[in-house]
C-alpha cells in the first residue's frame, strides 16, 4: 500500500529569524494543551497516551530542530502553569525526554529526508531511552523508568502510528521552500 511506503519529506528546517518559526511552534504548543487536556480526562489518561510528545515529534521532524524544540520546552511549562500538570516533579523528566525527542527527529529527518516508520521507531526507542536512564537517576527508581512502557504503550503507539499519518499527509507541506542547511 502506498502509504506506507518509505515516502520523500521536504523539512523545513524554520531560522529564528522566520516568522513561520513562531507561528508553528504557537500552533503545536496549543495542541499541545488540547490534547493532554483531552486524555486527562480518562483515568490515568496522561501516563496512558503521553500526549505531551506528539506535537514536539511533528514539529521537530517537519519543521526542524528550533520549532520542536521550543514546542518540547514552552508546552510542559505552560500546561505546569495553566493547569498544574505536569506536577513540578514529573517536569524535569518530561523536558529532557521532549528535549531528546525533538533533537531526534529533527536530526533524523534532515539527514534521511525520508518519512518511515523504521525512522519514527528510532525516534521514540531513542527519546524513551534518553529519557528512562535520566528518570532512573533522577528519581532513583526503575518502576517509574519504565512507567511509559508499561503504561504508556498506547501513548507510544498514538506517537508512531498517528504521528506517521499526519506527517504523511504534511510531506509536501514547503516542498518548494524547504531548507538544506542543518544549522
Amino acid at each position: 500500500m502506498y502509504i506506507f511506503k518509505s515516502k520523500n519529506i521536504y523539512q523545513l528546517n524554520l531560522e529564528f529569524m522566520n516568522w513561520r518559526c513562531y507561528v508553528f511552534t504557537l500552533l503545536f504548543v496549543s495542541g499541545n494543551l488540547f490534547f493532554p487536556w483531552l486524555v486527562h480526562k480518562f483515568p490515568l489518561g496522561g501516563p496512558m497516551f503521553l500526549p505531551i510528545y506528539f506535537f514536539v515529534l511533528i514539529g521537530a521532524y517537519k519543521f526542524g530542530w528550533r520549532v520542536g524544540l521550543f514546542t518540547a520546552i514552552l508546552s510542559p511549562l505552560a500546561n505546569h502553569f495553566l493547569t498544574g500538570m505536569p506536577p513540578l516533579p514529573m517536569l524535569a523528566t518530561i523536558l529532557v525526554k521532549g528535549t531528546a525527542m525533538a533533537a531526534f527527529a529533527s536530526y533524523i529527518a534532515y539527514k534521511t529526508k525520508k518519512l518511515s516508520f523504521q525512522n519514527l521507531a528510532i525516534i521514540i526507542i531513542g527519546y524513551q531511552a534518553v529519557g528512562l536512564v535520566f528518570e532512573w537517576i533522577y528519581t532513583s527508581s526503575l518502576i517509574k523508568a519504565v512507567q511509559d512502557f508499561i503504561i504508556g504503550y498506547p501513548g507510544l503507539l498514538v506517537q508512531f502510528f498517528g504521528g506517521f499519518l499526519l506527517l504523511w499527509l504534511l510531506r509536501d507541506y514547503g516542498k518548494t521552500t524547504a531548507s538544506t542547511q542543518f544549522i
